[in-house]
């Protein structure tokens, strides 16, 4: 039998609460803690009920507490973390001094979270992640898991330890969780998919079939994907086959044209070309996107490798404007980041 992990889920929105509602329906103990004690205790009257993909399940939210309230002692031997990007690299600090000695801190956001934890904190503390759950968060503790994706964990060092074999047993009790030797490879390879297909589609206001189907978006999508994989490849990652292969066929720094490289671009169309880009929610809510841990990053570390990332540094300074309202999302935004290449 599954041993258990004194853990907490900090964040308990729709991928926080998805998680820790289907762990906590196998009987396994799990607490939450939330932004502040009005959360706390509206998740607490709700409930989570999970809809959708995996089947229905509800339960009582538990042990939810507003982060000013989680004891300031080290008890626990899981925490992840479920927040936003910018959240989690201002809470992890403090989420470790909740950790027992050998207790692990689990950052699951997009981009590069985890590596940077991982600089910030040591290794021995961090175990990286990243999630390909989707789920949309309806009210309190209503969670609508839309497929049937997992979570992929590993040591950024490398290899499959110990720790992550404990890990993916006890959060696989309840979400399908999958350990990699090439975890960092693994982030890159969704980074890829974030830097070209969320953030274009997010600034177009466009789902990815809608906004590469024109000569300008097809361009600026090969521009920052080229980018992205160039910079990869200098820091020494090897990016990881998952939905689709990483490397274009033919890629020797630019995306080559020809039937293999258009067979390649409609796999991932076929996984991500429909779908609406979560940053587009999060400009329709009014929230602060994780630019600057996606293509931001990806700009930044090409600046420190001597790698020229024009187009991703364009998308950034894009995205911002669109998060001030000084512009909307429209296609027509997309111009100017496919001029941006040609000024490289």
């Amino acid at each position: 039998m599954q041993r258990s992990m004194r853990t907490l889920i900090l964040g308990a929105g729709a991928l926080g609460g998805l998680i820790g509602a289907r762990l906590a329906a196998t009987g396994a103990r799990v607490s939450f803690a939330v932004r502040d004690r009005a959360s706390a205790e509206r998740l607490r009257q709700a409930g989570f009920r999970v809809s959708g993909v995996g089947g229905p399940v509800a339960v009582p939210a538990g042990d939810v507490a507003a982060l000013d309230d989680v004891p300031a002692r080290p008890e626990l031997e899981l925490v992840v973390l479920a927040t936003k990007a910018q959240e989690a690299m201002e809470l992890a600090p403090r989420a470790t001094r909740w950790l027992t000695p050998g207790g692990t801190l689990l950052p699951i956001q997009n981009g590069a979270v985890s590596r940077l934890l991982t600089d910030l904190l040591g290794g021995e503390r961090v175990l990286g992640g990243l999630s390909n759950l989707g789920a949309t968060l309806h009210g309190p503790g209503e969670i609508e898991q839309r497929n049937a994706g997992h979570l992929l964990i590993g040591e950024l060092s490398g290899g499959i330890s110990d720790r992550a074999t404990r890990v993916r047993d006890w959060l696989g009790q309840g979400v399908e969780v999958r350990a990699t030797g090439n975890l960092s490879g693994a982030i890159w390879s969704k980074l890829l998919i974030n830097c070209s297909v969320t953030t274009l589609g997010a600034i177009a206001g466009r789902t990815m079939r809608a906004y590469v189907g024109t000569p300008t978006g097809r361009a600026v999508f090969d521009r920052a994907y080229d980018e992205g994989l160039s910079v990869a490849f200098a820091s020494g990652a090897r990016p990881e086959k998952m939905m689709v292969d990483p490397i274009p066929p033919g890629w020797d720094g630019r995306a080559a044209s020809g039937p293999e490289h258009e067979a390649w671009l409609a796999r991932i169309l076929d996984a991500y070309g429909d779908l609406k880009p979560s940053m587009l929610q999060d400009f329709e809510r009014g929230r602060v996107t994780e630019i600057d841990f996606i293509n931001g990053y990806v700009a930044e570390l090409g600046r420190r490798l001597g790698v020229p990332t024009p187009v991703n540094a364009a998308i950034v300074e894009t995205v911002h404007a669109i998060e001030q309202r000084r512009v909307a999302p429209d296609p027509e935004l997309l111009e100017p980041l496919a001029r941006a290449w040609g000024g490289a």
